[in-house]
């Protein structure tokens, strides 16, 4: 009768800890198929417009980020892997309306995305920017995105590296790895020139705007991935210049198996070195 119990016992805290390890494993497998997107405005001379992040097969829940206007870069939003439509309409224009412009594109799991609006009112389309997270060891990543219309060329620096020369308005570079330290960054263009003092951390990724200002130029230095110690798995640029690095899903399954099989075997043998004790307790009930 003793021994029945000790095995009852011994069975529900097998039981309960392998519904921990079940409930673990979804959890990863399902911030295993997570990917980033984030959306911005940057074609000028036009409206503020209302951004749709649509899921294919799911249009009518869509991500709606509501009256954007020249400049506006959101934060990284986390979304399921598969395939979406961006689209942008007038402000308060009814869902179901025709869109402004818009695109298509697959989503892949653990990968980042910009999609931005870039160019004037009678050409603008979508751009979906393949995002990257994580610089070379000891370095920093730099790209640019020319959205100034009033200097259709633009030449950009950091520092002695020349991040863009004569950059056609809509365009975007490629990243470029630079040393890490703080550094001074031009804008020269034929009849405007800008500069800003630029911080780059070992380690940090970041998308360099340029915009039209009222009175020239304006630059914003968007944060993509922070550096860190260990090489960043995304972050996340928030508004104009604004950093908000993405905090990461541990994956748990590993170290709760490991709790698991562990106390499981601590079960066992309490059970066969001290089941006299147990078993004594059990009849004081």
């Amino acid at each position: 009768m003793r021994l029945g119990r000790h095995v009852t016992l011994f069975a529900a805290i097998a039981t309960l800890l392998g519904a921990s390890v079940c409930v673990a494993v979804p959890a990863a497998a399902s911030a295993a198929s997570v990917g980033w997107v984030r959306c911005a405005n940057l074609s000028p001379g036009t409206p503020a417009v209302d951004i749709y992040l649509i899921a294919f097969g799911n249009p009518g829940h869509p991500i709606v980020l509501k009256h954007a206007g020249y400049g506006e870069v959101y934060s990284y939003m986390p979304v399921s892997a598969g395939q979406y439509t961006v689209a942008m309409r007038p402000v308060g224009a009814p869902a179901s309306s025709f869109p402004i412009v818009s695109t298509s594109f697959m989503v892949s799991a653990g990968e980042d995305y910009t999609v931005a609006s870039l160019g004037p009112a009678t050409g603008r389309r979508l751009e979906v920017l393949k995002d990257e997270m994580a610089a070379p060891t000891g370095k920093a990543l730099v790209r640019v995105i020319q959205a100034s219309l009033k200097q259709d060329m633009v030449t950009v620096t950091y520092g002695q590296d020349v991040l863009a020369r004569q950059l056609a308005f809509g365009a975007v570079t490629p990243y470029m790895t630079v040393q890490p330290g703080a550094q001074n960054v031009q804008f020269t263009a034929t009849s405007a020139h800008a500069a800003m003092s630029v911080t780059l951390t070992a380690g940090s990724v970041h998308t360099i705007v340029v915009l039209d200002g009222s009175s020239g130029l304006v630059v914003d230095n968007l944060t993509d991935a922070a550096g860190s110690p260990v090489a960043p798995a995304g972050g996340a640029g928030t508004g104009l210049g604004g950093t908000a690095p993405r905090d990461t899903v541990p994956d748990s399954a590993p170290w709760v198996g490991t709790l698991a099989a562990g106390l499981v075997l601590i079960m066992a043998g309490l059970f066969v070195l001290r089941r006299s004790r147990r078993g004594a307790a059990i009849v004081r009930e």
